[in-house]
């Protein structure tokens, strides 16, 4: 009986910090001016983060790819326009907001 009724504390706890990732993400990516480029579905300046989570499905190297694009920018994978570097951008809030973009797949 115990172990059920921690099994369920754990999985709450599970849950509420997945949602709370998810918030932080999508925050993170407000207050990085990542919106500024970037929209949710659809092209802006650069690509929407629903096409970039599909894009990189089923991809078990995507996260790391994609926190080095961030951090380091780069070009050539959406079109020639570059992406900016995000230096000023701790690591762990890259790792949420790539996280939460790549959640975002369907």
């Amino acid at each position: 009986m115990k172990s059920i009724i921690v099994s369920m504390f754990v999985a709450a706890g599970l849950m509420v910090a997945g949602s709370a990732m998810a918030d932080d993400g999508a925050a993170l990516i407000k207050k990085s001016n990542c919106m500024g480029c970037h929209k949710m579905e659809g092209k802006l300046v650069g690509p929407g983060f629903a096409e970039v989570a599909k894009k990189y499905k089923g991809d078990a190297g995507a996260e790391a790819k994609l926190e080095a694009k961030v951090a380091k920018g780069g070009a050539g994978v959406w079109g020639t326009m570059p992406m900016p570097a995000m230096g000023n951008v701790k690591p762990e809030d890259i790792k949420t907001m790539v996280t939460y973009i790549l959640a975002q797949a369907k």
